[in-house]
Parts: C-alpha cells; sequence; structure tokens
C-alpha cells in the first residue's frame, strides 16, 4: 500500500500532484510515456494506512525535544553577528589575491589554483567578497554538515548561517563569524584530507542524457522525455555542491566538452548523520536544522521556506515518505502557470520543479524537496514547501525515516 500511495503521491505547495518513479536519483532517468488522456488528481496519500493518523501523533517526549530544539535555535538565531561582513560574491573572480592587512603572508599566497585553494589560511578581517579562504571554508563546513549550500567562495548569508551552525554543533559561541578559533575546529575536522581535487571528466559526463533547453512553459515540459541538465557544467556543479559560475571560475581554460580534460572540484562529502529524530524548518533563518535522539543539532541546510503570498503551515508534522525522482502533477486548481488551463504531467528530472527528490510530510500537499536553481536557495521565496539544493535534499532523502517529526518554526 506504501509503495502504490507513494507513487500517487499530490503535492500543491509549488505543484498541484506529483506522482512519483521509483528508481534512484543516481540511475540513468528512464519516464514513462504520457498520453493524451488528460491526469487525473493522485489519490490523497493521507487517507491510507502508511500515514494514519496515529502515526503522525505527536508525543510528549517528542514535543519535550522540539521545544528544548526551537529554544536552541532561538538562541542560536539571538547570538549571531548580524554585522558579520556578508556579501555577493564579485561578477568576476579575481586575478590576483585579494587586499589584505600588512604582515599576513599566507593570506597574500592565496590563489584560485588547486594549491592556493588548498592552502588558503584564516587571517584577521577577511572582509565582504569572494576569497579562497572561503572557499576552503565552504568545503570543510559541508563535509562537517553545516551546509554553506551552493560552494561559491564568497561571504554570504548562507556563510554566516552555515559557520554560526558549525559553531553550535561543535561547542563554539555561534557568531556566524569566521574565527581563527573556528578556523582551526574546521581544520581540526576535516584532517588530511584536500578541500579541493582533481577531477577528470569521463565519457559519462559529457553522454548525459542533455536537453537543448528547460523552458518556462508547463506545457512544453509536459511533452519532454526528462528534466534533465542542459550542459555538463550545470550537472559537474551540482555533483561537486559548486556554484555553477565559480565552477567555470576556477577552471577558465576548461572546455568542459572532453573526456580527460581535468578540472577543480570541490571534495564534498554525500551524506548526512544517520540518527535523525527531529528537523526544524526555521523559517526566519531560512534553514533547515537535523537534531538527534539526544536533542543534539547535527546537521543544518540553507532552506527557502514559503512567501508571504504562499506561507508554509505553522505546527508539528511528520514525515510520511520519500520518493526519488518524482513525477509533477500540475493542476490548474491549485495555481495556474501561463495559459495552462488543463492538468498536466511533466517527467522526472534534477530542472524538474521540485529536482529530484521528494520527502512528503503529513501536512496534506507539503513536502521537502529539491530545486532546478541551487545558487538561489534561500535568497527567493518558494510556495509554501521546504526547498533545498538538489544535494542537500537528496542526502536527507538518503538517511530521513518516515515518522519523523518536523516543526516549522518562525
Amino acid at each position: 500500500m506504501f509503495v502504490r500511495t507513494m507513487l500517487a503521491m499530490s503535492l500543491s505547495c509549488i505543484i498541484a500532484g506529483t506522482a512519483f518513479a521509483a528508481a534512484t536519483s543516481e540511475q540513468p532517468l528512464n519516464p514513462k510515456v504520457i498520453t493524451d488522456v488528460a491526469v487525473q488528481d493522485p489519490i490523497d496519500p493521507l487517507a491510507a494506512d502508511s500515514a494514519s493518523s496515529a502515526s503522525t501523533q505527536i508525543t510528549s517526549q517528542e514535543q519535550q525535544d522540539l521545544n528544548k530544539a526551537s529554544q536552541t535555535l532561538n538562541d542560536l538565531q539571538k547570538s549571531e553577528d548580524q554585522t558579520a561582513d556578508v556579501g555577493a560574491a564579485p561578477a568576476a573572480a579575481p586575478k590576483t589575491a585579494p587586499k589584505v592587512s600588512a604582515g599576513s603572508a599566507s593570506a597574500a599566497k592565496a590563489s584560485w589554483t588547486l594549491d592556493g585553494l588548498n592552502n588558503a589560511q584564516w587571517y584577521e578581517d577577511i572582509g565582504k567578497g569572494q576569497f579562497p579562504v572561503y572557499a576552503r571554508a565552504h568545503v570543510m563546513l559541508n563535509n562537517a554538515h553545516a551546509s554553506p549550500g551552493a560552494i561559491d567562495g564568497s561571504s554570504g548569508k548562507n556563510t554566516l548561517k552555515a559557520i554560526a551552525s558549525f559553531q553550535q554543533m561543535n561547542g563554539l559561541k555561534p557568531t556566524g563569524t569566521l574565527t581563527k578559533e573556528t578556523w582551526d575546529a574546521l581544520i581540526a575536522k576535516q584532517g588530511s584530507k584536500p578541500a579541493f581535487i582533481e577531477y577528470t571528466i569521463t565519457d559519462a559526463d559529457l553522454k548525459g542524457p542533455y536537453a537543448a533547453s528547460i523552458p518556462r512553459d508547463y506545457a512544453l515540459q509536459a511533452k519532454m522525455k526528462g528534466l534533465y541538465y542542459t550542459r555538463v557544467t550545470e550537472m559537474l556543479g551540482e555533483k561537486f555542491h559548486m556554484d555553477e559560475d565559480f565552477l567555470k571560475k576556477i577552471n577558465p581554460k576548461a572546455t568542459f566538452s572532453k573526456a580527460g580534460e581535468k578540472i577543480i572540484v570541490a571534495n564534498i562529502r554525500n551524506e548526512v548523520p544517520e540518527d535523525i529524530h527531529l528537523i526544524v524548518a526555521h523559517k526566519g533563518a531560512k534553514q533547515l536544522y537535523l537534531f538527534n535522539s539526544r536533542n543534539q543539532m547535527i546537521g543544518s541546510f540553507p532552506a527557502t521556506i514559503g512567501s508571504s503570498d504562499t506561507p508554509s503551515p505553522t505546527g508539528t508534522y511528520k514525515v510520511t515518505g520519500v520518493a526519488p525522482n518524482p513525477w509533477y502533477s500540475y493542476s490548474p486548481s491549485n495555481f495556474v502557470q501561463g495559459k495552462n488551463t488543463k492538468p498536466l504531467s511533466l517527467p522526472p528530472g534534477p530542472n524538474g520543479p521540485v529536482g529530484n527528490i521528494w520527502i512528503g510530510l503529513s501536512k496534506k500537499s507539503f513536502g521537502i524537496h529539491g530545486t532546478p536553481n541551487p545558487s538561489a536557495i534561500s535568497k527567493t521565496a518558494s510556495h509554501g514547501c521546504i526547498r533545498l539544493t538538489n544535494w542537500d535534499a537528496n542526502d536527507l532523502g538518503k538517511k530521513v525515516k518516515s515518522g519523523v517529526t518536523v516543526k516549522f518554526l518562525e
């Protein structure tokens, strides 16, 4: 019953409903053929036995744990230094090392080469912008389960939140500022593992499948075989948790079109901790936080959580299931996209409206999912659901279990 239910799960936070294919996100997509018959709204998964009312009840102990986690996060938000240097990346990567204070020899030697990135060192008053020290920090934060989102080497809000989460998880004062103490703790966690490595582009990387483009019109998307990546750099960016433009900037001579070509990429992890007991979606912080059964924060992700027009729900819910490579069932009864007044079924793919994974919640038609625009996470609005980068959503989906409690916190 659960499998059949998941195959027909409905969504309407940014969609009408979604029916899901059973293939894993790591396998090639083989979408089924859609006929000209009008797509019917799927059944309500909450009416099925797999998501019975008993399974979605919050126990008193879970409520106590959630209250403690909420207090932890409220304290975290209050302690963050909102005046810490944050800023958008410049239009182009600097051709020389960043200008730093006199006497900071190690910082002056930093560059965008493989050695420069791996040997970048902390220094006083780093400031706003895009520097090798932030790039190395991003990878180390990612590997310590404090995701900065798309790795781009810049000092944005996602960087501040990731640093604060890392500090909270490692017993440091959670200010969000990249202090020397924080840097040393990141280095200790990373160990001898380099932050960036050399990767050789393969025939499989070039083969795809790829789409020539992804049209905005859902009616045109519904006619496609799959909502695939549209270029090699887009695929490689997501594979290595990197902003696509940043990938190009640190590989200025790469063509990304030849098998055997070597490029610099982030040396990232692809898992989250096993013991996920609670998930808190913090609307104000635009972050998703993971807690274990001992009520310790064990992970965080930048997230896009609703908007003023289509807010996320309030309250506490349960995870009801996970489905990779979701089909996307559009229904104009929920919202109208363009001139589409009839239901449509869009094929799976990383460029689908919900990315390539769906984690369902016991709140009808709400869930946690991926996105076709990873670099915009936490910087734009969603239609009520919790949107993560595809890689963060996939990592979470591999470990989260049905029955895990999810709380929305203002």
